[in-house]
């Protein structure tokens, strides 16, 4: 009979030459365990997904709730349900009016998509404007957000009408004009290896946008929810956005995304003409349930405001002379290594080991850690334990470096 492993490879399409052939067998809190029991703390929580760890309480509570009442029934904007309107209305009270409205979608790269097209017919302008070395996922549109051609050439030609401009780069703002329909943005670069804005570039692009009638749509696919220590990365900077993108954490392990920005946006898709955008499975209810739960839990708890203490203590932690720098957004880490041909063992050798981190997907010398917020200090120590252990190994094996 053929393995699992050799049914994957045969059967399931693959992203990558490169899966972690990881056979799960279940997943609680900070682990995930294999077929064969072994366990792995998860230092990267599915890409920032699993933000409140594996089957968390209050989402399989929800959960269970919602499917004792109905799953599906049509697609969305058509039915009244409960969680939608239970998510979005506790949403705008968190957020305020500016957030009055929130459009569901199955994921983050198609609220991408529901922001480009909300910024085009509510501006009748047709130019988009990225940021360099952004990502914004992976529909044909998403990906022609991106700068790079690497990951894009074999798919081309993108979406016409696109643009970018450098990341803290003032000189850049003059491309902010009247042509444009809608800047989207991220507010912490993530996959750029965790860059940070500076705040008075972040302030001149806002104040920018609003003198030539741009919309500007944040990208916080990555860093919404609690990963930085507040619900959402801009929160920090005291900066809002018109549009909000949001999905990964926003379902505690459930399949979501959302755009959220004022009624008179998001509800041009209903007229002129009608149907302007429609989605079958966007805001399903266990999707949306899960989501509830989780944005009530978060704000109802004290989990956000311990994010900056664990992350110094991971910072503390990873004391270690073959890292260069460590970078920070909370609990979302780029962890810099000084020579970048120990990044693919380093990571390797931590899987082995049981520590569940990963790249990015444009800084080729730096390692992810994005645990879940609920980490502990002792898995935090224990886990670090381990990193500087296989630093230790790796340097020595491919370097002269004296740790």
């Amino acid at each position: 009979m053929p393995s699992k492993r050799s049914q994957f490879l045969q059967h399931v399409a693959q992203t990558s030459p490169w899966p972690m052939i990881i056979e799960v067998e279940r997943a609680e809190g900070m682990y995930i365990y294999d077929h064969e029991g072994k366990r792995f703390l998860d230092f990267d929580s599915g890409f920032s997904v699993s933000s409140l760890g594996h089957r968390h309480p209050v989402v399989m509570t929800a959960l269970a709730d919602q499917m004792s009442k109905y799953l599906h029934t049509t697609v969305y904007g058509e039915h009244i349900q409960s969680p939608q309107i239970r998510f979005a209305s506790r949403f705008a009270g968190v957020m305020g009016d500016r957030f009055e409205t929130v459009y569901f979608t199955n994921s983050g790269s198609e609220a991408v998509e529901v922001a480009m097209k909300a910024g085009r017919k509510s501006t009748g302008r047709y130019k988009v404007l990225s940021c360099k070395q952004a990502y914004h996922g992976s529909t044909l549109g998403a990906e022609s957000l991106r700068s790079d051609i690497d990951y894009t050439s074999a798919f081309m030609p993108g979406l016409p009408g696109v643009d970018h401009i450098g990341f803290n780069a003032m000189e850049d703002l003059g491309k902010i004009d009247q042509s444009v329909a809608i800047l989207i943005m991220e507010v912490v670069q993530a996959e750029a290896g965790v860059r940070l804005p500076d705040a008075d570039w972040l302030h001149a692009v806002r104040n920018r946008c609003t003198e030539q009638g741009v919309l500007l749509a944040f990208d916080e696919i990555q860093t919404g929810f609690g990963r930085t220590g507040k619900l959402f990365a801009h929160k920090h900077y005291g900066i809002y956005p018109d549009l909000l993108i949001m999905a990964k954490a926003m379902g505690g392990g459930m399949p979501i995304g959302a755009v959220a920005g004022d009624h008179r946006l998001l509800n041009s898709f209903a007229h002129d003409p009608a149907l302007g955008h429609i989605t079958t499975f966007g805001g399903h209810p266990l999707s949306v349930a899960a989501s509830a739960a989780v944005l009530e839990y978060l704000v109802s708890s004290d989990l956000m405001e311990k994010v900056a203490n664990k992350a110094a203590l991971f910072k503390s932690q990873l004391a270690h002379d073959a890292i260069s720098e460590i970078r920070s957004a909370g609990l979302l880490m780029a962890v810099q290594l000084k020579e970048k041909s120990w990044l693919g063992p380093v990571v390797g050798k931590l899987l082995e080991r049981g520590i569940m981190t990963d790249y990015f997907l444009f800084n080729d010398c730096s390692f992810r850690i994005a645990p879940p917020l609920i980490v502990e200090d002792d898995q935090i120590i224990e886990g670090c334990r381990i990193i500087r252990e296989v630093l230790d190994e790796v340097v020595q094996k491919n370097s002269d470096l004296v740790i």
